[in-house]
């Protein structure tokens, strides 16, 4: 995820209008039911949705003291899995590690890191857990072939229990390359939606886009190849005029809502937009 640098100034109110365009996926159609808003210091890099329907906003406020001491400066689009909640975390340009932090639910906070694998880019824009708990799947900035898969920390029991070193394990090979993902998130066992911040239409039609991921079967730690379909352009409408930034995607499984953050851009950019979806 890009890095913001945010002066705060009066609010300017931020104006959304109009629903999802044209879908180029087959089957249940997203359609817009919510506009909210949340500051973005304190919640524009992701979101996640509790068990009882709450969200849990991430942004750099919430980046712990001593986790930036330790050169952790940059937290991506979180996930929350049976009460745990994971947060993926980056350091400076040259650093050689990617750290992933798990709070349980009793507020005990574990942190495994994952030294860069050859090839590997140092971004690390978001953590989301699949439906079963084993398997946290994260992904890299720029032009990307994949998603990075590995044991999920303290629930899959193939991590250590109190923190620690993080292999990869089997990665989500893509069938079609994808754009500057900004956050993941399942919907079901065999299904991610996935927020691009790529606005260029050239590798989907769509600006900015939601991104369906397919994979052939529930993820078992093995190489997967996933067919990847473009949704819809996220809505980029605001009183200020200039670079909009796609952000963090939650599935909420209890309510069937979809939700993805945008940063609108100029001084409106204190406050992050968020969308809500349900299929049809």
């Amino acid at each position: 995820m890009r890095r913001h640098l945010l002066t705060l100034t009066a609010l300017l109110g931020t104006m959304t209008l109009g629903a999802p365009s044209a879908s180029a996926a087959e089957g249940p159609q997203w359609t817009h039911t919510g506009t909210s808003y949340t500051d973005t210091l304190g919640g524009g890099q992701g979101l996640a949705s509790r068990a009882d329907g709450s969200l849990l906003h991430r942004g750099l406020l919430d980046i712990p003291l001593d986790l930036r001491i330790k050169g952790w400066n940059h937290v991506g689009d979180p996930d929350i899995a049976r009460g745990y909640v994971f947060d993926a975390y980056q350091g400076a340009d040259s650093a050689t590690s990617k750290m992933y932090a798990v709070t349980t639910p009793s507020g005990k906070r574990y942190d495994y890191v994952h030294r860069l694998d050859p090839g590997e880019r140092v971004n690390n824009s978001f953590a989301t857990v699949s439906p079963d708990g084993q398997w946290l799947v994260s992904g890299e900035w720029g032009d990307q072939n994949r998603l990075q898969v590995f044991p999920a920390p303290l629930l899959n029991p193939a991590t250590p229990a109190t923190g620690g070193s993080l292999a990869q394990a089997g990665q989500i090979s893509l069938d079609k390359p994808v754009r500057d993902i900004q956050g993941c998130d399942f919907v079901t066992a065999t299904r991610l939606v996935c927020a691009s911040d790529d606005a260029s239409g050239t590798l989907f039609p769509q600006s900015r886009p939601l991104l369906r991921v397919d994979l052939p079967h529930p993820l078992d730690g093995k190489p997967v190849t996933g067919t990847v379909t473009g949704l819809f352009g996220l809505e980029q409408k605001s009183v200020c005029t200039g670079t909009f930034e796609a952000e963090g995607v939650d599935y909420d499984p209890g309510s069937g809502t979809l939700r993805a953050e945008v940063i609108p851009p100029g001084v409106c950019a204190i406050a992050t937009t968020v969308y809500a979806y349900r299929q049809q």
